[in-house]
């Protein structure tokens, strides 16, 4: 009995323990369906991504590897009237560097030392300061043969990181001749001087923009696509002739070495056109050399320097007074004793000259004499006939920085202005201005506006004297430039020229009255006489050497850079008898 309760007792707890036994059938059911989900979550997000996202995804890839870049185009050329080239941008190789690609070891560093020529403690310098950029220049402006070499010899020694990118340099062929006049324009190609400045919107090209593709480490693989052609500047035609430009800045040069001038400048016109047929000044300076401690060099004096013109205004005084009718060819002028007491201040001469006519003023160059004359015009006509040569304005020739000059109202002159006006103090002009005025009586009383560009068609102008007056003037002025004048020294072989010097007391720390007394000396002058072609104004700007006078400094000058530019030119002569060499070395004549 006791037997089969142990028996039943066993068979209950063999049951008890298989029921309670877990099953798994549930947990492989549970993780199945999970891992279908996963699939299905798997496969729908592949879709949305290939299918759905395609264009999102081709854009991010495309940012990777496609990218824009800019293409360089050429800056406009400026050229002579005769068009032969004067500034041209030429092809370029810059070298640049990517810091994270490019390796910075000593071995690296010295290799890239040496192709660039370079020292190798400085290049490593520079590659710390530019350790977190991701592009800097090592080298510019480099000629591109030159650049080709660079990269072939990095490329066998195994440097990566480096490239070369297209650039264009500034170029000036006739360096210092025209510096002064067309100035210069920076690394970016944007004008900084003279005339690239001032036509810098017309110069400045636009550059053009295409796709490229681009590996991982941004080196260039291909160009996928043009975005915009690059489009070159637009290019300059001046009035001014290198020919002339030359002679003249030789010239120019040499005088003031001569001479040792603190600086000079000159300035040639076409009477008919009013153009610029050339314009220098000294010191110059070398536009393609470093430009980094020019000191002033780089201004252009004869169009931003003013200054009293001196005796030159002694003509345009007589022209006044003869067109408002208040003194003929003539009339007579009695200087007395070679002084003129205008209130307590005294104008005088350097000798006694006596009664002269008009012409005997200008040979002569009489102070009293011109002072007497334009005391007699009333201040208001007197100033009118002044603001009429474009005194006191710009010429409106589009350069930066003109001057404008000064001519005070008449109404603030004193009667020892006016006096002293007539001999070129208490006025101040630019050389540009003088010359400007000077074409008025070449042209026959007509005021042309000047031109720096290249003028195809005759400019009408405005009558400011009558013809009469005009020519009365340069007969007049043509007795300067005679042995019994004050300029036999600007005498043109086969041509007969009219012009006036000029010597100026230049206003010192005790008025004009300084113990060391500073002078300018002038010319301006027109020939050929008869038949005027051309206008030339000449200054210097305290010469110490051999010399001061107008006469003697000026006026050879004149007489070299205007024979050669007339001959140039194919002006036909109009003296059958050409001066004596003789005769004019021992002429007279102070101013």
């Amino acid at each position: 009995m006791a037997g089969k309760q142990r028996h039943k007792k066993g068979r209950q707890a063999r049951r008890a323990k298989k029921a309670a036994a877990p099953s798994f059938a549930a947990r492989r059911h549970l993780m199945v369906g999970g891992l279908l989900c996963a699939a299905a979550l798997l496969i729908a997000g592949a879709w949305y991504q290939q299918i759905l996202r395609t264009d999102f995804l081709q854009q991010k890839g495309d940012y990777k590897h496609i990218s824009y870049m800019d293409v360089p185009a050429r800056r406009g050329r400026i050229l002579d009237r005769n068009e032969e080239v004067l500034a041209v941008s030429n092809p370029v190789d810059s070298v640049w560097a990517d810091p994270r690609i490019l390796p910075q070891d000593n071995e690296t560093v010295k290799i890239l030392a040496q192709a660039l020529k370079m020292n190798a403690d400085d290049l490593l310098q520079k590659l710390s300061r530019y350790r977190n950029k991701h592009f800097f220049y090592l080298a510019r402006w480099m000629t591109p043969a030159d650049a080709r070499k660079v990269m072939a010899i990095l490329k066998e020694k195994g440097v990566k990181g480096v490239g070369l990118q297209r650039e264009y340099r500034r170029y000036y062929p006739a360096g210092e001749y025209f510096s002064h006049v067309i100035g210069f324009s920076g690394r970016d190609e944007r004008g900084l001087e003279g005339l690239e400045f001032q036509y810098d919107e017309e110069l400045n090209a636009e550059a053009g923009r295409k796709l490229v593709l681009k590996d991982a480490r941004r080196r260039l693989l291909a160009n996928v696509a043009s975005i915009r052609e690059p489009q070159g500047g637009k290019d300059i035609v001046l009035s001014l002739d290198r020919r002339l430009q030359f002679y003249a800045y030789r010239a120019l040069k040499n005088a003031v070495v001569k001479h040792k001038a603190k600086s000079a400048s000159l300035v040639m016109l076409d009477v008919d056109s009013g153009e610029v047929l050339a314009m220098v000044s000294q010191p110059s300076y070398n536009p393609n050399a470093s430009r980094s401690n020019l000191r002033g060099k780089a201004r252009n004096r004869a169009v931003i320097d003013i200054f009293e013109p001196g005796s030159t205004m002694k003509p345009l005084t007589l022209a006044a007074a003869m067109e408002l009718g208040y003194i003929t060819e003539n009339t007579k002028i009695n200087t007395g004793k070679g002084v003129l007491w205008v209130g307590r201040n005294k104008v005088s001469d350097p000798k006694r000259y006596g009664v002269l006519d008009p012409a005997g003023v200008l040979r002569r160059s009489s102070n009293v004499g011109s002072a007497t004359i334009a005391l007699k015009m009333p201040e208001k006509d007197h100033w009118k006939m002044l603001d009429s040569y474009g005194f006191g304005q710009p010429v409106m020739i589009d350069f930066p920085g003109e001057a404008s000059g000064l001519l005070r109202d008449y109404g603030l002159w004193r009667r020892i202005d006016q006096a002293t006006l007539a001999f070129g103090y208490s006025i101040s002009v630019s050389t540009l201005q003088l010359a400007q005025a000077y074409a008025i009586l070449a042209a026959d009383g007509i005021r042309r506006p000047l031109s720096l560009l290249r003028v195809d068609k005759p400019v009408d102008g405005d009558r400011v004297l009558s013809v009469e007056t005009a020519r009365s003037l340069r007969r007049m002025m043509e007795g300067v430039v005679s042995a019994q004048g004050t300029a036999p020294k600007a005498a043109v072989s086969g041509y007969r020229v009219a012009g006036k010097t000029g010597t100026v007391i230049k206003l010192g720390a005790q008025g004009y009255k300084d113990k060391k007394k500073k002078y300018r000396a002038l010319f301006a002058g027109i020939a050929p006489a008869t038949a005027p072609k051309l206008v030339m104004v000449i200054v210097f700007d305290e010469p110490v050497k051999n010399g001061h006078y107008g006469g003697t400094v000026a006026a050879p000058v004149f007489s070299e850079v205007m024979g050669h530019a007339l001959r140039l030119l194919n002006v036909a002569p109009d003296n059958k008898q050409p001066k004596n060499e003789l005769q004019v070395a021992s002429a007279g004549g102070v101013q």
